[in-house]
């Protein structure tokens, strides 16, 4: 099966041709939202917006008229609305416009409705932009996790027995289903010193709920830093580290700990980015310890996507810090696919990111998928 438009092949021929094969998967799975998911397998290119259309077997037009039929004609969409948000699903820039939250609304319901438009599948706005969710503004953002924050409360929590970690021994006790999040672990060859391991044992962050953020308890945010110190301490030689620096609130936690339970109580930096969709800076709230010429450094961070915050981050450490040996420490790191068990640090969404930024060494705690997952007390 191609992966991409073949030589010669229009876009309207394309897009046919893809809501055909849309149309088949419902038929084989009897779903709009895992049509669109092997639809997405199959096609990387198409984002979670278009693969749910095509699902349905709809043109960009045919989903303008369903649109306005949802609303009972109390809107006028066009096809170019439609064309619109699914060209910004698909490329960050400024390619395109977002659709807003009550967009995505009448979208799940259109969609919902299957080819027949008679179906009655119940999809989450999340699902509609898994990989873009972080693009939409920040009122959207928010009113994106408080609706999926209502529909998850309103879903019963039965308790149940699972296996928990902890340093030196394993327990078993009964643990609310959302607590219980740690998928398998696996090894993964990660960038590292000089002589050092470069395997570190990572495991998976499994999300029941495909398309919506995944909220983790304290729990489950203790056991990724418990993971972080144990690859810390098996890198292949002591680390020796003048300061940890946290990027915003979850960061600055995870270097809080770092420091006093693996770094004795070293100096803590905290930088707060300032982020609107593609533009960061820094915040002048962010602290700056003193520490001596040429430092080594951790920075920590909760998680790592498409945009390029480490980066960013660790070139202004460097103009502050000439010579500085910075090692990254990240709780979550996206995956280009849905496997989270990954063959290779370069199937991870961030990976080039991170090489770029030329760290002495990465740990990674846990891999996660689109959209991404959500600290306790919803640290930033």
């Amino acid at each position: 099966m191609p992966t991409q438009r073949r030589s010669g092949e229009s876009p309207q021929a394309r897009g046919r041709e893809l809501a055909r094969i849309g149309r088949q998967l419902w038929q084989e799975t009897g779903s709009v939202n895992k049509a669109a998911v092997e639809l997405m397998d199959r096609y990387p290119d198409i984002p979670s917006l278009q693969a749910h259309r095509y699902a349905c077997g709809l043109s960009q037009d045919q989903a303008a008229v369903r649109y306005n039929e949802v609303t009972k004609h109390q809107t006028h969409l066009g096809g170019t609305s439609i064309n619109a948000w699914e060209t910004w699903a698909r490329a960050r820039g400024s390619s395109g416009s977002p659709p807003s939250f009550s967009s995505l609304l009448i979208l799940t319901s259109a969609y919902g409705g299957g080819p027949l438009g008679v179906a009655d599948e119940r999809l989450s706005p999340g699902d509609l932009i898994a990989e873009a969710y972080e693009r939409l503004s920040p009122e959207d953002q928010l009113s994106l996790k408080r609706f999926t924050e209502a529909e998850v409360s309103r879903q019963p929590v039965e308790p149940r027995a699972a296996t928990v970690w902890h340093p030196g021994r394993v327990e078993h006790r009964a643990v609310p289903a959302e607590d219980d999040v740690i998928g398998p672990d696996f090894d993964l060859a990660a960038p590292t010193v000089e002589y050092g391991s470069p395997e570190i044992c990572v495991y998976s962050l499994p999300n029941p709920q495909p398309g919506r953020l995944l909220n983790l308890s304290w729990a489950a945010f203790g056991y990724g830093i418990e993971r972080l110190i144990q690859q810390i301490k098996n890198v292949g030689r002591r680390l020796d580290v003048d300061a940890c620096f946290g990027i915003n609130e979850a960061g600055l936690v995870m270097a809080t700990f770092l420091a006093s339970a693996q770094f004795g109580r070293c100096p803590i930096g905290y930088l707060k980015c300032s982020k609107s969709r593609d533009f960061i800076a820094l915040d002048p709230a962010s602290t700056y310890p003193e520490l001596p010429e040429a430092p080594s450094i951790v920075l920590c961070d909760f998680e790592v996507k498409h945009a390029d915050v480490v980066g960013f981050v660790t070139r202004e450490i460097r103009k502050r810090y000439p010579g500085a040996e910075i090692y990254f420490a990240v709780f979550g790191a996206m995956t280009k696919e849905r496997n989270l068990e990954v063959a290779g640090f370069d199937d991870l969404t961030g990976a080039g990111i991170m090489r770029a930024a030329d760290f002495k060494a990465v740990f990674i705690a846990a891999t996660m998928s689109p959209p991404g997952i959500e600290p306790p007390l919803e640290l930033r």
